[in-house]
């Protein structure tokens, strides 16, 4: 019995919402779905969540709409951040925040649930924005290192708890970062930037051999350039597939031995988008 997360940056809620993130969501209906950036007020979070539960009743994935599972954060900052999940299977808990971050521009960047699959088996599933940073400004990257140190924390703790028989864990989102050469088309061009600093891949680095979590979607895809799964609107990145990899899944050793495969749904064309984003979407058999 497998189940299938997806984790997508959409880019503003209700502007995905004009540009057809409904179909997309009809159509696919994963187990659970992690947003980042919805960047909307708590009541419009409300009823574009709740249009997805008619979708999801639709395609048969539940019984009624009420009956999808929803948590969500928005930003204190307004018009920033904001993150969402929404499942159709059975939650136990439900978590806000990243604790130690307490500055409004940290808000909106964190929610856990853990949820139970068909078969029992529970895990943690964390969706996670993290701050973008700037390289112009100081301050933007000084946010962004403060939240990745804050993330090590927590991350120890799910390591810890799934290491000795407890729950395990996927941390699934935006983090801004491109691991490797291979997660980026210019990487020699980028190494100044911002997602692309030797000091931000060093975080990564750590997760994968100091903290043991598995980047899922490079472990079944092997060393191969990209795919992406976030194009520039500037130029014609998007058509020239000029792209970064910074949306992934990282889970846990137990949890991601049971990842059977992976989509990265990019859009046919630039005018399908409903995001500079495409989701990416892991099956798990557990």
């Amino acid at each position: 019995m497998t189940i299938t997360i997806t984790t997508s940056n959409v880019n503003g809620i209700r502007a995905a919402k004009r540009k057809g993130i409904e179909d997309w969501a009809g159509k696919h209906a994963p187990d659970v779905w992690c947003m980042q950036e919805v960047r909307a007020p708590q009541e419009d979070v409300d009823s574009i969540f709740g249009e997805f539960g008619f979708e999801y009743a639709t395609a048969g994935k539940i019984a009624s709409p009420s009956d999808l599972h929803s948590l969500n954060e928005v930003c204190r900052v307004k018009g920033r951040a904001g993150v969402g999940l929404l499942t159709d299977l059975e939650v136990t808990d439900k978590r806000y925040g990243l604790p130690g971050l307490s500055e409004d521009v940290d808000s909106g960047r964190w929610i856990e649930t853990d949820v139970k699959t068909p078969q029992g088996y529970t895990i943690t599933v964390a969706c996670v924005y993290v701050h973008a940073g700037n390289t112009d400004d100081s301050t933007k990257m000084e946010q962004k290192y403060r939240f990745l140190d804050t993330m090590l924390t927590r991350m120890g703790e799910l390591r810890d708890e799934a290491a000795h028989g407890g729950k395990q864990a996927v941390l699934c989102g935006d983090f801004n970062i491109a691991h490797t050469p291979l997660d980026i088309k210019n990487a020699k061009a980028n190494e100044k930037h911002a997602g692309f600093l030797p000091e931000e891949r060093a975080y990564v680095d750590k997760w994968l051999d100091e903290y043991e979590f598995v980047d899922v979607m490079r472990s079944l895809a092997g060393d191969i350039q990209g795919p992406y799964t976030w194009w520039s609107q500037r130029g014609r990145a998007f058509d020239n597939n000029v792209g970064w990899r910074i949306d992934y899944q990282f889970a846990t050793p137990e949890l991601a031995e049971t990842a059977r495969g992976f989509v990265i749904d990019k859009a046919p064309t630039y005018e399908l988008r409903w995001s500079d984003h495409a989701p990416l979407t892991i099956t798990y058999d557990v």
